[in-house]
């Protein structure tokens, strides 16, 4: 089940909550989701076409449903260059905390991005996973200092990239991912994971099921 959800903030910023099976259910029926974890996911570039419907957020989420795990997929608000988008994220993971017990962030490409910076600032998230992220959002944000960051703050990390990506700048994440003992995840395929879908979705939520189904 899914329900269109508008995230307060000063942007323009929609949702889908996509709800889980109800064997991830908790007794208090009166919440707009019954599981009591959710992984909020960033869509890719939306000056390429990215949004909350994207392939692989959809397969994440359905990898995350069937274990138990809502999902919360947003579109960013008007163009900012990464920066407004960044706090996009943050408005979504705030919103999600208020409702939730565990709540986990996830992104793809530009959106994997925006995931490591935006985790940066939130301690208590339960787990990132970026999904061939790439290094920077602009001159001024820099994806391989927010994952140092990330990882001093204590919050799981897992990279998934794929070893013939050549659209995003992704390996200065990898190396540095791999220097900090973050865990890294290579798929034989190109950026969008084509034909992958499915098996990324997978991945992904098994990085996140042992962190978010207490």
């Amino acid at each position: 089940m899914s329900d269109t959800v508008l995230i307060p903030g000063g942007r323009d910023v929609r949702a889908t909550l996509d709800t889980a099976a109800s064997d991830g259910a908790r007794e208090d029926s009166g919440d707009a989701s019954r599981a009591d974890a959710v992984v909020v996911a960033c869509p890719p570039h939306p000056q390429q076409r990215g949004h909350r419907g994207d392939e692989r957020l959809v397969a994440v989420s359905d990898a995350l449903t069937d274990r138990g795990v809502d999902c919360l997929r947003f579109d960013y608000g008007d163009w900012d260059e990464g920066y407004g988008e960044t706090t996009d994220a943050d408005e979504a993971v705030g919103w999600a905390a208020e409702r939730y017990e565990r709540v986990g962030l996830f992104g793809f490409s530009f959106g994997g991005t925006v995931a490591l910076v935006a985790a940066a600032s939130r301690p208590d998230l339960a787990g990132v996973c970026a999904l061939a992220p790439t290094a920077r959002l602009n001159p001024d944000v820099d994806a391989v200092a927010a994952l140092g960051e990330v990882v001093d703050r204590g919050v799981p990390v897992r990279v998934v990239y794929a070893t013939r990506d050549s659209t995003a700048d992704w390996e200065p994440v990898i190396e540095r991912a791999e220097a900090l003992g973050v865990e890294t995840v290579a798929f034989e395929s190109d950026h969008f994971f084509v034909g992958r879908a499915a098996r990324v979705g997978e991945t992904v939520a098994e990085f996140f099921t042992p962190r978010l189904r207490k």
